[in-house]
């Protein structure tokens, strides 16, 4: 029982990945993690989707892929009988059946409550693709969701779903005035074909045609790398850095070094790094991509172009320079957004979830 109101304690498991796996989902369970896990009212404890061996068993690239699965799996059916809540991350396609899944069924098996908390932008195409998941997804006592977008997408196959908006600790992204705006770039996104960093390459090609002095950070890794780097050189880019993949606690920096953040990606929900740009002071110019209308606000918060539209994109971030006043409106009006996705402001939805299953 807790002091403070008398409560029973709640147990949450969260079922996420995490290191070596980079990504959104690993940055908030994370979060979700240190937050929730400093509240006397709950236990929450981590299963990693991806549990971890020794260093040495680690490297060998299919042993650990044989070894990962029976080991989640026997993890799940030795701790989830321990827990009041079972608090699932998932993806699409194939990552939706080999991670939520085997955990529903085991919650299922020792009849604890279960919580869906899908983060993937590509939901409309997978759930179109894989009918089979919309009656398996009903099976959830809940469908949390980051976005607004999401809760549509849902909708239209006939799920019921709530957002609980990611959230950004920032403490740990400190702002910084852009007075005056340094043309140096920042692109934060996986090297995955749906993130579509090579249209980032492309725009900055035009930006650096109305701006030589202009420098782009490139961050991510994945399976494009060799390609963006060709890309990068047949474009005869200069000042382009390839950083490679920046852990979580080191990117306040990257932020901080840069002073304006570019987004092409052609799906996406809510990305954590469009929310760290606005609470670090960077304007931010996006396609509009999935769920980013929902939370930027074109010509208010941020600058959107369309899909693939690199020479559209390029405008815009060359009128952040041309425009008076137009990056300094952006910035302090992103910087009031960044308030709905403070911890403050998910705190007591994710807690009053909890207690709400344990409750029926």
């Amino acid at each position: 029982m807790t002091k403070e109101t008398g409560e029973k304690e709640i147990r949450v498991l969260l079922v996420a990945p995490i290191l070596p796996i980079v990504g959104g989902q690993t940055v908030q369970a994370e979060r979700l993690l240190r937050r929730l896990g400093s509240l006397p009212k709950l236990d929450v404890r981590l299963q990693p989707i991806n549990p971890q061996f020794a260093p040495s068993l680690q490297r060998i690239k299919y042993l650990r892929t044989l070894l990962t699965w029976p080991k989640y799996l026997l993890d799940l059916l030795r701790r989830v009988r321990h827990f009041d809540v079972i608090h699932i991350f998932s993806a699409s396609y194939l990552s939706f059946l080999i991670s939520p899944l085997p955990a529903l069924a085991t919650a299922r098996l020792f009849g604890k409550p279960t919580i869906l908390n899908y983060r993937s932008g590509e939901a409309e195409d997978h759930l179109n693709r894989w009918r089979s998941a919309v009656p398996t997804i009903r099976r959830f006592d809940r469908i949390v969701v980051p976005s607004g977008y999401l809760v549509d997408v849902f909708a239209r196959f006939g799920l019921e779903a709530e957002a609980i908006f990611n959230f950004v600790d920032t403490d740990r992204f400190p702002f910084r005035e852009r007075r005056p705006l340094r043309p140096v770039f920042l692109s934060n996104r996986n090297f995955e074909a749906h993130y579509n960093v090579a249209c980032t390459l492309r725009a900055f090609r035009l930006i650096q045609e109305s701006i030589p002095e202009a420098a782009l950070i490139v961050v991510g890794d994945g399976p494009e790398r060799e390609r963006l780097r060709r890309l990068s050189e047949e474009l005869e880019l200069s000042n382009v850095e390839f950083r490679g993949a920046v852990e979580p606690d080191k990117m306040a920096e990257v932020y901080d070094e840069a002073d304006v953040y570019l987004n092409t990606s052609s799906i996406d929900n809510m990305p954590n790094s469009i929310i760290e740009a606005f609470a670090a002071g960077l304007p931010v110019v996006s396609t509009d991509a999935g769920g980013i209308p929902y939370i930027v606000e074109n010509e208010r918060t941020g600058l959107l172009s369309g899909l693939d539209e690199h020479e559209a994109l390029a405008q815009n971030a060359v009128r952040l320079f041309r425009v008076p006043g137009l990056a300094d409106g952006l910035i302090a009006a992103a910087r009031t957004e960044v308030e709905r996705y403070s911890w403050e402001g998910v705190q007591d939805k994710w807690v009053g979830l909890y207690r709400s299953l344990v409750s029926e």
